[in-house]
């Protein structure tokens, strides 16, 4: 690894005092996402639904779209109220904040939304969109999420960001400086990477303040390019053996440092968790709007999974003609539920509630399956109703969920 750079001199250091959150409430509340699916340009590990467009995108137009689906969204969940906002992409950043401030406000006519609600903007930290914070912040946001993803220049270059490690470190400063919170996102088990240095730039990472940091292992995942090198024998990445070291030394370090695990990935300073995310965790009610939006709302017959058309100028064409681009809209069954409640709770270090499974299933979880996984610290009980995957079983939880369904 490359020696991490110190803090350029005209970018101020934010303090590295650790604030303190009230704590989040266990309900899931009700969340709106909002999908902005441009990019300036396609990272090699991503499979996300983003798009990159060489002609301007006609962000009026766009917006109009958002409001008629938001509207759509709105009828479909009469009565809920919104406990949170996520502008994700995609790059939202790329985005004026005049149209960003639309967006919040067809939302705002569209449900009542809580005074305190969290209301987060996921942005790239190149200097152009750092200018537009402030816009931002006017707007309503009161979270940034910054896609960071390494602290030296030579693995920016690999992973295809187009930002270097000072126009990151000034986007921290700009964002501690306008917005309330902060998080921003790192991806470990890169090509080269060792514990020690991984230990190192996640100190510095700690060390820069934010109140919630994403840790992700770098996955390959089929149809990227990272894949197709990985295929040809050109991209090494870390074995199983050094991947496990890697993720616990991100739980010990974390931890040590007052941002330990709530979930899988995300640590926080406690009270300081994304309340947005919790609410998939938690297994919440969702809207989803805008190209390739997944959301979970409740209809007549029980809980719909609900999709919007992916390709973007598809989907706009789609809601001018008809007030929306739902291509997906399926009700599930109480043991799809159940698996999905599964899947989604046990990522969460306060795992989850058996009373709701069991109000969604009729039955236990499998006793003998249970004591299995107990049996090879796989699992554990927190009390009488409340099952949780062990940091040795957070290592291989697909294979945890895939024994408790």
């Amino acid at each position: 690894m490359t020696e991490t750079p110190a803090l350029p001199p005209d970018a101020s250091a934010p303090s590295a005092t650790v604030r303190s959150f009230p704590p989040v409430a266990r309900e899931p509340g009700f969340g709106v996402y909002v999908h902005w699916p441009f990019c300036a340009a396609k990272c090699p590990y991503c499979d996300f639904n983003s798009h990159v467009r060489h002609q301007a995108i006609d962000q009026e137009r766009y917006t109009a779209a958002f409001t008629r689906e938001i509207g759509e969204m709105a009828r479909r969940s009469a009565g809920e109220r919104v406990t949170s906002i996520f502008l994700g992409g995609g790059t939202p950043s790329l985005m004026q904040p005049r149209t960003v401030g639309a967006i919040l406000d067809a939302i705002g006519r569209a449900w009542p939304v809580d005074a305190d609600a969290e209301i987060t903007l996921e942005a790239n930290p190149s200097s152009v969109e750092a200018e537009r914070f402030r816009g931002y912040r006017a707007a309503g946001v009161n979270r940034v999420s910054l896609g960071v993803q390494a602290l030296n220049d030579r693995d920016l270059k690999f992973l295809g960001r187009l930002h270097n490690v000072g126009q990151a470190l000034q986007a921290i400063g700009l964002a501690r400086e306008i917005f309330p919170r902060l998080s921003f996102d790192l991806i470990y088990a890169r090509p080269g990477q060792t514990v020690e240095g991984w230990q190192a730039e996640l100190t510095q990472a700690i060390d820069l303040a934010a109140d919630h940091l994403s840790l992700y292992q770098l996955t390959i995942e089929e149809g990227t390019p990272f894949y197709a090198l990985r295929k040809a024998g050109k991209l090494p990445v870390p074995d199983g053996e050094l991947s496990a070291a890697l993720y616990e030394a991100t739980q010990t370090l974390t931890a040590a440092r007052g941002l330990p695990a709530y979930e899988i990935s995300n640590h926080a300073v406690p009270g300081a968790e994304s309340r947005h995310n919790l609410s998939y965790w938690r297994y919440g009610l969702y809207a989803g709007v805008g190209p390739g939006a997944h959301g979970r709302l409740m209809g007549p017959d029980g809980r719909q999974a609900i999709a919007t058309e992916r390709h973007p100028e598809t989907w706009l064409k789609m809601v001018e003609d008809w007030d929306n681009g739902i291509v997906t809209d399926d009700t599930l069954s109480p043991s799809e539920e159940a698996d999905e409640l599964l899947l989604m709770g046990l990522r969460l270090t306060e795992g989850i509630d058996l009373a709701r499974w069991r109000r969604l299933t009729g039955r236990d979880i499998d006793p003998v399956s249970e004591a299995d996984l107990k049996a090879h610290g796989m699992v554990e009980r927190l009390g009488p109703d409340r099952i949780r995957a062990t940091p040795a079983g957070m290592l291989v939880l697909d294979a945890v969920v895939a024994d408790l369904c």
